[in-house]
C-alpha cells in the first residue's frame, strides 16, 4: 500500500511540478518565453533580470509552494522518508522537464528549497541563510545555489537524519543541472545577479 500510494504522489508530484511559475506568468502577462531572454532559465533569478522584483517574487512564491505542498502531504499521510524524498524529486524533476512546455524548465532551487519545507523551520532558516550570505559575498545566484545544495545534506544530518538520503538525492540533482555554471564560473563567465559595483 505504501509502495503505491509514493507511486501515485510521485506522478501527482511530477505534474504539479511541471507548472512553471515564470513562463506561466510570461503567458498571462504577455511577456516574452523567459527561455529565450536573459540567461534563458525559466526561474525567478531570470525574471529578476529580465523584468523586475514583483514578478520575481511571484515566481520565487509559486515555486517554493509546488514544492512544499506533495512533499507536506505525503509527511502527513505517513509516507516514510525515503517515499517523501522521491517525491520531491519528482517534484524537481516536473519543474525540470515540464511535459507541458516542451521538457524545456528550469533548475529547479526554488522548488528544492520548498521541498525541504516541511522539514522545519531550522533547516529552513539554514538553507535560506546560507544562499542569502553566498550571494551577499559572491553575486552569484549560481554558486550559492550550488553552495547551498552542497550544504543541505549536512545541515538535514545533524536535524532529521532520517532525510539524509533523500535530501543528498535531491542535491545531486541540482548540482547538476548547474553544471553548464560551474563551467561559466571557473572560466569567469557567470553573469551576478548582484554587483555592488553599480
Amino acid at each position: 500500500m505504501i509502495i503505491l500510494t509514493t507511486f501515485i504522489f510521485s506522478i501527482s508530484a511530477y505534474f504539479l511540478g511541471a507548472l512553471n511559475g515564470a513562463i506561466l506568468l510570461c503567458k498571462f502577462k504577455g511577456w516574452p518565453d523567459p527561455r529565450l531572454h536573459g540567461s534563458k532559465n525559466p526561474g525567478a533569478t531570470n525574471i529578476l533580470r529580465i523584468h523586475h522584483a514583483q514578478a520575481a517574487s511571484l515566481v520565487l512564491l509559486f515555486d517554493l509552494l509546488k514544492g512544499t505542498f506533495p512533499v507536506y502531504l505525503a509527511y502527513f499521510v505517513g509516507i516514510p522518508p525515503i517515499g517523501i524524498g522521491l517525491i520531491g524529486i519528482a517534484t524537481c524533476l516536473g519543474h525540470i522537464f515540464p511535459p507541458y512546455f516542451d521538457f524545456k524548465g528550469g533548475k529547479a532551487v526554488a522548488t528544492g528549497l520548498g521541498t525541504l519545507l516541511p522539514l522545519g523551520m531550522d533547516m529552513t532558516g539554514l538553507v535560506v541563510i546560507t544562499w542569502l550570505l553566498t550571494v551577499a559575498i559572491s553575486g552569484y545566484a549560481s554558486l550559492a545555489a550550488i553552495i547551498t545544495a552542497l550544504a543541505a545534506p549536512v545541515f538535514v544530518h545533524y536535524i532529521k537524519p532520517e532525510f539524509t538520503l533523500p535530501v543528498l538525492m535531491l542535491s545531486c540533482l541540482i548540482i547538476l543541472r548547474h553544471i553548464s555554471n560551474i563551467r561559466r564560473l571557473l572560466t569567469g563567465k557567470e553573469k551576478k545577479i548582484v554587483n555592488w559595483k553599480q
